[in-house]
This record gives structure tokens, sequence and C-alpha cells, in this order.
């Protein structure tokens, strides 16, 4: 099994005090979310999660709530269809990856994004996890998972 990302592993350690554990998945239910309303994810979750995957899409609850709802705060590669698992093998946690090391990699974009939003508006986010849980957010990030998907599938062409 791979485990791309888990909500534990982040609320530990470094994790912000004055912060949710629930704010360690915002990143994590972002992409999971995008994969969700793409189609990415596997049959096996799409049987056993219909009512939540169809909240994702009708934005009754974010990725992140469904991160913990349907997958235990895991993100693994059973989430997601083969094409789903080839696209976040090369682009999600993998920096050493030849897609990522051309264009970047899912954790370079999204904190890019969030840095980019912050000093247009003024401010600094102290960490990644102090990123809104919010469908705004989510609309930020999903315009550069778009570019991403687009880019991913021509460098795959190659």
């Amino acid at each position: 099994m791979v485990k791309y990302d888990d909500a534990s592993w982040h609320y530990g350690g470094d994790f912000p005090k004055d912060l949710g554990e629930e704010n360690a998945a915002t990143h994590i239910g972002m992409f999971l979310g995008w994969c969700i309303n793409n189609d990415l994810i596997s049959d096996e979750l799409k049987e056993i999660s219909k009512k939540d995957i169809d909240d994702v899409k009708s934005r009754k609850i974010t990725g992140s709530e469904f991160l913990f709802k349907a997958c235990d705060g895991k993100f693994i590669h059973n989430d997601l269809s083969e094409y789903g698992q080839e696209f976040t093998n090369g682009y999600y946690d993998d920096a050493q990856s030849k897609f990522a090391k051309k264009f970047c990699d899912y954790i370079g974009d999204f904190t890019d994004v969030f840095c980019e939003k912050a000093e247009k508006n003024g401010f600094e986010y102290e960490t990644l996890y102090h990123v809104e849980n919010t469908w705004e957010n989510y609309d930020l990030i999903v315009e550069k998972l778009d570019e991403r998907f687009i880019q991913w599938k021509n460098f795959k062409k190659k």
C-alpha cells in the first residue's frame, strides 16, 4: 500500500498549537477533492462513499472533511483510479519525479499559491497549516491543479 499523506503525520511535532488537527488535512483534502471532482478516484471508493462523494461535488462538505469521514484522515493509492495514481505519483509529494523537477510538486504549488494570495492581501501565512479550509481557497488551488494536470498529460505523451 502506498500512503501519499496522512493528517496524523502533520499534527505532531512542529504543528502549531493554536490550530485544530483538522488544519493538518487542508492541503490533503483540497487535492483529494480535486481528484473527486475530476473523477480520478477508484471504483471502490465510489462504491463505499457515494453519498460523501456527492456531498463534496455539491460543496456540502470539503475534501478535508471527506478525508476524515471516508478515509480516516489517510490518503492512499487505493483511493484513486490507476490514472489518478499515475498523476499523484509524479506530482503530489515527489519533488524528485521527472515531472516535478521540470514543473513543481503539489506542496510547492500549494505554498506558492497561498503565499501569493497572502502577499496580494497584505498578510503572511505563518505555516501552510494556517491556510483556511474554504471553497474560495479550494478554487484558487484548483486553477493550479488543472494547469499541472494538463502539463502532466502533455509531459506523459513525450
